[in-house]
């Protein structure tokens, strides 16, 4: 099981002038049909003929951060179960028809969302759908079924989180973060409640929240939006909608009026970094614009060593000092979740730099940032480089099915989906600065510091590993 936890050259025409071009462009929308069957399932439709291929992917609007208390990791382990069988099928059976047919298939969680997906040929298109269709209804598995899978995201846990010093570092750090909301509580789950989740309590869950009514479906590749809506009518039309699905009410965030620090020592880690996370505003339907400036702050700040703010400041020395004060430093933002998100900083310091005096450096050069503002040239490089990223990432279907189902999901509409790229270029350097002025805020922030053994030698660059936003089967 694997966790996550997002250009062709040219022989006559350079690739930055290639990523120039792409960029002045206006961005083409996507051919996208959406409608909304009688049972409550909205069907959205992305057609794409450049090969006979089909993306189908089914989303829940259900994820880690609806799981009851104390049953932490129970929507990854349903999704898990989703595969044991149904009424009519044994289980591994719908992997085994998927195959079959020379397809793929697979599934993850994320706080807000549960998906699945298979990417076949067209003509398989209706049987993906009669197979999803029969286990959103018909779910069935025993105990000789699901105790056995309960060890397997155990074991999984053990691999990705616990294997990882950086991993339990950001369980650690997001658990501080959100002091109230449970988007504090890791995908995966705690172990102390994963060893108590059932057979029984997957199904309940399961009986909650799966349904028509709960889902959206997600179709991108060679079809027509008649021949899809027949399918769909078909087969999902089938299934009734599931009087138990609520609207979600999670618990939300206090007001934050304290700065938070949390210190981790791992005999396992041999590079030590600093890691700060602010909460942050997420992209909100009908008003991305706050959204927009903090991506771009995020770019702005950590995007490249060479023209980003903390590369620049950090990473390269200053007279009169002789070497500089970080290996790497970065910042990221994640602006799709249906709550307050979070943006984030990291600071691998050089040899011999102590925690103590990186964060300082770091507190050092964000002052600076906040007072001096933003180079213009720099601030046009990067919306350059975002909005040729926002084009090149429309290239593949699979791309652009999972940024729609991640929006509808998350509380946003296919017109934000369509506008985030213009609310993107509507940016301007006032609004980034203020945006930075309002979520750099220590007291709505933690900081943590990750340190091996006193004598534990430096192997030279890590990557400071970022917070895990999905389980995959």
């Amino acid at each position: 099981m694997s966790v996550f936890s997002f250009a062709r050259r040219s022989g006559v025409v350079p690739a930055a002038t290639l990523v120039m071009a792409a960029a002045a462009q206006p961005a083409a929308a996507d051919p996208v049909h959406a409608f909304t069957l009688d049972n409550g399932l909205e069907v959205v439709v992305i057609e794409d003929h450049r090969a006979p291929a089909v993306v189908h992917m089914l989303w829940y609007r259900v994820g880690a951060a609806d799981e009851p208390p104390g049953l932490s990791g129970i929507a990854h382990f349903l999704e898990h179960l989703m595969f044991k069988g149904t009424d009519t099928r044994a289980p591994g059976e719908f992997s085994a028809v998927v195959e079959s047919v020379g397809g793929r298939d697979n599934a993850f969680t994320g706080w807000d969302f549960t998906a699945y997906h298979q990417r076949v040929a067209a003509d398989y298109l209706g049987l993906m759908m009669e197979l999803e269709a029969d286990r959103m209804a018909n779910l069935a598995f025993t105990e000789a079924e699901w105790l056995p899978e309960r060890d397997v995201i155990l074991e999984e846990r053990g691999q990705v989180v616990e294997g990882r010093p950086g991993s339990l570092f950001n369980e650690q750090i997001r658990a501080t973060l959100f002091q109230n909301h449970p988007y504090g509580v890791p995908i995966i789950g705690w172990r102390h409640e994963m060893e108590g989740l059932s057979g029984a309590d997957a199904m309940a869950f399961h009986a909650a929240h799966y349904g028509p009514n709960n889902a959206v479906l997600i179709v991108a590749g060679d079809v027509r939006p008649e021949a899809v809506r027949a399918l769909a009518e078909e087969h999902y039309g089938a299934v009734p909608a599931n009087p138990a699905v609520a609207p979600r009410q999670r618990p939300q965030e206090p007001p934050h009026l304290a700065e938070r620090r949390i210190k981790m020592t791992d005999p396992r880690v041999a590079q030590p970094y600093v890691l700060r996370q602010y909460l942050a505003p997420a992209r909100r339907a009908g008003d991305q614009a706050e959204a927009a400036a903090l991506t771009v702050l995020a770019e702005i700040l950590g995007g490249t060593r060479t023209t980003s703010v903390l590369g620049r400041k950090l990473t390269f020395a200053k007279p009169p000092a002789e070497t500089p004060v970080a290996l790497s430093a970065s910042a990221w933002y994640m602006p799709v979740a249906l709550d307050d998100t979070s943006f984030a900083l990291a600071v691998v310091p050089a040899e011999d730099v102590g925690l103590a005096e990186a964060e300082a450096a770091l507190d050092a050069a964000l002052a600076e940032f906040l007072a001096d503002g933003i180079d213009p040239e720099q601030f046009a490089r990067v919306q350059t480089r975002i909005r040729a990223a926002e084009i090149y990432s429309r290239d593949r279907s699979e791309s652009r099915a999972r940024s729609k189902g991640m929006a509808l999901t998350s509380g946003l509409t296919l017109a934000d989906v369509d506008g985030w790229t213009e609310a993107l270029m509507a940016v301007t350097p006032e609004a980034v600065m203020a945006a930075a002025a309002t979520v750099l805020d220590r007291q709505r922030a933690v900081t943590g510091w990750l340190q091996g053994p006193e004598a534990a030698p430096r192997r030279g660059p890590a990557a400071v590993e970022q917070p895990m936003t999905e389980v995959s089967q």
